[in-house]
């Protein structure tokens, strides 16, 4: 992921934050002052999230000179959906669990770095695709961290782990990844007390920790053209930046 997208929401969510607190300095009215002490409460969540994927290329030349190199250059919004079960273990720790839906995809393009002037007219121009969709059934597990109240904000830090499944079925050619992985995710937020529910808007960062890469691929045996972007790659693990605002 790019860290001019990570500035960015990072600063996007800072900046809400001190608005909204510079907003409620002079507010002597708490809204919901005993929300926090309830032992277990719900909510729900909807959001967009970025999907990235970190991809090693080990400069495999083909038998015609090309050498293939891998990457997702830009990122397109998705969408996201989940619930939430939250369960206080202390006055500034919670645990969270927040099963969902997130649906999105990332564009890989593949770009031949050698140049052959019997086959190519300039180098990096020879450059091919994929699209690859994804729909993810995922359960969050985090502990959250939340600092004392000031008026009717409350920021808070989140870490945790995240099982993902991904269902999609449309598994292309090029380079195939596998179904589940496991990530790790740290995030920050802060909760807006509001007199009937409270607002919390929350950046999230997860880093998967398998390599979801289908490295054997008997079905392009056949198919040289194919296999050679597999061949060009050894590991790819997924990663993600979430922006969600949760309703409890």
């Amino acid at each position: 992921m790019s860290h001019a997208l990570f500035r960015n929401i990072i600063l996007s969510l800072l900046s809400f934050i001190a608005l909204a607190t510079v907003a409620q300095d002079n507010d002597k009215i708490l809204n919901r002052q005993y929300a926090d002490m309830k032992r277990v409460h719900f909510g729900f969540s909807v959001g967009t999230h970025f999907q990235d994927l970190n991809i090693t290329n080990n400069g495999y030349v083909t038998e015609s000179g090309q050498s293939w190199f891998a990457e997702v250059p830009n990122h397109s919004p998705g969408f996201c959906v989940n619930v939430l079960a939250d369960l206080r273990l202390a006055e500034q720790f919670n645990l969270r669990v927040s099963p969902g839906m997130y649906f999105g995809n990332k564009v890989v393009k593949y770009r031949n770095i050698l140049y052959n002037p019997e086959i190519d007219i300039e180098p990096g121009l020879d450059v091919q695709s994929q699209n690859i969709k994804a729909t993810y059934l995922v359960l969050p597990i985090d502990l959250k961290y939340s600092a004392k109240r000031y008026h009717n904000i409350r920021p808070y830090f989140t870490g945790g782990v995240m099982g993902v499944y991904d269902l999609s079925k449309d598994r292309p050619d090029q380079l195939r990844v596998k179904d589940m992985d496991v990530m790790l995710t740290v995030g920050m937020g802060c909760d807006f007390y509001l007199p009937f529910f409270k607002l919390c808007p929350e950046v999230k960062f997860c880093f998967g920790l398998r390599n979801l890469l289908e490295k054997n691929r008997p079905d392009l045996e056949d198919n040289p053209d194919m296999l050679k972007f597999t061949n060009s790659v050894d590991k790819i693990q997924d990663s993600m930046v979430v922006l969600t605002f949760y309703f409890e």
